[in-house]
């Protein structure tokens, strides 16, 4: 019979003062504030890139009905897009990937798909795994999404 071995206890964490914490609150905020103002325009460069795939062309009218909002809605972050030199279109035509949309269309959908794998990993349906990464995509960090392919990558070495 072999001795049982206690598991090992982690140090608890240093306790902080109110102002570490206070800072800590303000920047997790500041974070999560940049990630929902970079959401949309992530999701929109996605739809678009998907309906180029699907159809050879992205229409406001199409990403309208996809993203159950009005075509104003989608003008206006068609403009923002093309400010941010995102996108290429002109006035009631066809909506196209600039090289630096196509390459953030890219790494979100990189990123998607990661999540998707660590949730599914985890036991999560493939359906609840899908619609769950659609809104852990946008705010994941880097540290996180690392952590995420690691243990994914263990996990199916395990298998």
């Amino acid at each position: 019979m072999t001795p049982s071995r206690k598991p090992a206890r982690r140090k608890p964490a240093p306790s902080r003062s109110a102002a570490e914490q206070e800072a800590l609150r303000a920047t997790a905020f500041r974070t999560s504030r940049r990630h929902n103002a970079a959401e949309t325009e992530e999701d929109y460069v996605e739809l678009i890139d998907d309906l180029i795939r699907e159809r050879g062309e992205a229409r406001s009218v199409d990403m309208a009905q996809r993203l159950g909002v009005s075509h104003v809605t989608v003008a206006k972050t068609i403009r923002r897009l093309r400010d941010k030199e995102l996108i290429q279109y002109e006035p009631y035509r066809a909506i196209f990937l600039t090289p630096k949309g196509k390459s953030l269309a890219e790494r979100c959908r990189g990123r998607h798909q990661q999540v998707v794998d660590f949730l599914t990993a985890l036991g999560v349906s493939t359906r609840a795994a899908e619609v769950d990464a659609e809104g852990i995509e946008h705010h994941v960090s880097a540290e996180t999404l690392d952590a995420m392919r690691r243990f994914t990558r263990e996990r199916r070495k395990g298998s």
